[in-house]
């Protein structure tokens, strides 16, 4: 099974933005730090989501597990549902993306087992002005 480990990140509320993805599997580590432009935090860590969702669909990756520092984020996934109509749109594309692997599994973690997401989610906040 493929592990993903998740992180969006804002210098300001909304402000530049990034993801942070780790994709344990096969023997190997994939890391990805992409910048988002100006969002909030919130905003970022579906970007995240997403961002993972896309990357893992285009390498054929079909059983995944997704770790992620933000209850937010797990919440919506579980129940399928956003208290924030703001964040509607976001969640309904990321249960498409969802929908089409075989098996999708997602877990909240405290961040300190999230590091390494983390960091690469800090990297791609200071790559927006690059």
């Amino acid at each position: 099974m493929i592990e993903v480990y998740i992180d969006g990140a804002s210098a300001g509320d909304p402000g530049p933005s990034g993801a942070g993805i780790f994709i344990r599997g096969h023997g190997k580590g994939e890391q990805f730090s992409i910048p988002l432009g100006q969002l909030s935090n919130h905003e970022a860590e579906y970007m995240a989501l997403l961002h993972a969702l896309e990357i893992c669909l285009s390498k054929k990756y079909t059983t995944v597990s997704f770790r992620t520092d933000s209850q937010l984020i797990e919440r919506a996934i579980e129940n399928r549902h956003a208290k924030n109509e703001k964040y509607l749109p976001l969640l309904k594309r990321a249960l498409e993306l969802i929908d089409r692997f075989d098996l999708f599994f997602i877990k909240w973690i405290p961040g300190s087992q999230n590091n390494t997401a983390d960091l690469l989610a800090k990297k791609a906040v200071r790559l927006n002005g690059d």
